[in-house]
């Protein structure tokens, strides 16, 4: 086949994957002065772009406000001036044709483009291999869940669909390595005895803060914990402390603690009972020693008030009493979620104002419990007894237990703390 053959009836799309013939030399040298010209980038840059997505090398592509030196750059490579407009327009089957004849490139423009800037590789090529990076990064996962933990099976495919490794890594070599460590953390949990988190993260992964919050591999891990424990959905610090601790990691097992009042299970717990003293049991104790006995029913206050007044009047003979000291700490759900699952039955008393309710709100999602003197009728009955309340402030909250509550405090706007009713918490932890 002729030169003019290959010009005129030939391929000038540039698509060099038809030709049965091996492909021809290309001259370099002077391809390098014609089309490797700085001048033409922007072209040569449109012809890979085109060839990446497989499209014909036809029609003309138009460059808006070219340079002096671009337009001179196209002249040369033209033998002709390409027009005097604003924008610069350039028909790549014009310079397929040029390239054929003067054997510059005897297999057109495709040829010379990839002789001049190297091959180019379809898009689509491109995110098949892509697709097939992302669905491998996943491979330690599969196997973990093949392996050791079926019961992640669901959580895995969550994984998948829901972007978020994707988010996290956004590449499939940095997913796998996430993925990896996670399922690496995984196999080893939940922890029994229970472990410091950054204990665990120093033995899995040698590094103390591999876990630490806000890190990706923290995210995940955390994550496949919460489904092998069915620790729920939440948010903030300390949930995440308890989320943690469901799987056996403390990430703070000295500072969480809960303060109780006649509760028996260890041996400082039963001396403490004893003496009539309350003890103050660390998130550590209760997840490496939780108490051995469970009883029929604890009451369970919102302030140390409460606690230390039913010590100082009943001493060794009042009941078993917790206190959540405010909003609920890790060791105080720990405590509370280990005596339900054994079959205590729990009591609660709040604050009667907003911030009460919403401290009761959020330990009803953790834990179930019923309310002692913490109803519409014992609030109304405690305002009465209490002329001098103060005014009720802040931002109105909600009351599962008794809808009507909330109502009530709206209407009487009145703050009514425990130790306001302190007389009747007693009188119930009193009653044999």
């Amino acid at each position: 086949m002729s030169e003019g053959d290959m010009s005129g009836g030939g391929h000038p799309s540039g698509h060099t994957g038809t030709h049965r013939q091996p492909a021809a030399p290309v001259d370099r040298d002077r391809l390098t002065r014609l089309l490797g010209d700085p001048g033409l980038a922007w072209l040569v840059d449109r012809v890979r772009r085109r060839m990446a997505r497989e499209e014909p090398l036809t029609g003309p592509v138009t460059l808006r406000e070219p340079t002096a030196g671009q337009r001179a750059a196209a002249e040369r490579l033209l033998g002709r001036a390409p027009g005097a407009g604003r924008a610069l327009s350039v028909r790549l089957d014009t310079v397929d044709a040029v390239l054929r004849r003067s054997g510059v490139s005897p297999d057109g423009l495709a040829a010379a483009v990839t002789a001049l800037t190297g091959p180019v590789t379809p898009l689509a090529d491109v995110r098949e291999r892509e697709q097939r990076a992302w669905r491998d990064a996943y491979a330690a996962l599969d196997e973990l869940v093949r392996t050791h933990r079926p019961q992640l099976a669901d959580w895995a495919g969550r994984l998948r669909a829901d972007g978020l490794v994707r988010r996290l890594a956004r590449t499939p070599g940095t997913a796998r390595s996430l993925l990896g460590g996670t399922a690496e953390a995984l196999s080893r949990l939940p922890a029994d005895p229970a472990v410091s988190l950054p204990a665990f993260a120093a033995g899995t992964f040698g590094n103390a803060h591999a876990l630490d919050d806000g890190t990706p591999l923290a995210t995940l891990v955390l994550s496949g914990a919460r489904a092998l424990t069915g620790f729920p959905d939440g948010g903030g610090a300390e949930w995440r402390r308890e989320a943690w601790a469901a799987a056996g990691l403390l990430k703070d097992a000295l500072s969480s603690t809960v303060l109780t009042l006649g509760l028996r299970g260890t041996p400082a717990l039963d001396w403490s009972a004893d003496e009539g003293e309350p003890a103050v049991l660390t998130l550590r104790q209760l997840t490496r020693h939780p108490p051995r006995t469970a009883p029929a029913l604890v009451h369970v206050c919102e302030n140390p008030a409460v606690l230390a007044t039913a010590a100082d009047t009943l001493g060794a003979a009042c009941p078993p009493l917790v206190c959540v000291q405010g909003q609920p700490s890790a060791a105080a759900l720990t405590l509370l979620r280990h005596l339900h699952a054994h079959g205590t039955a729990l009591r609660y008393h709040g604050d009667f104002d907003w911030g009460g309710l919403r401290i009761a709100s959020a330990l009803l999602r953790r834990v179930p419990w019923r309310p002692w003197r913490y109803t519409a009728a014992d609030y109304r009955a405690a305002v009465a007894a209490t002329p001098s309340a103060s005014p009720l402030a802040g931002t109105p909250a909600g009351a599962v237990w008794d809808p009507d509550l909330p109502a009530a405090l709206t209407e009487l706007g009145a703050r009514i703390e425990e130790e306001m009713v302190l007389d009747d918490l007693l009188a119930d932890l009193g009653r044999p």
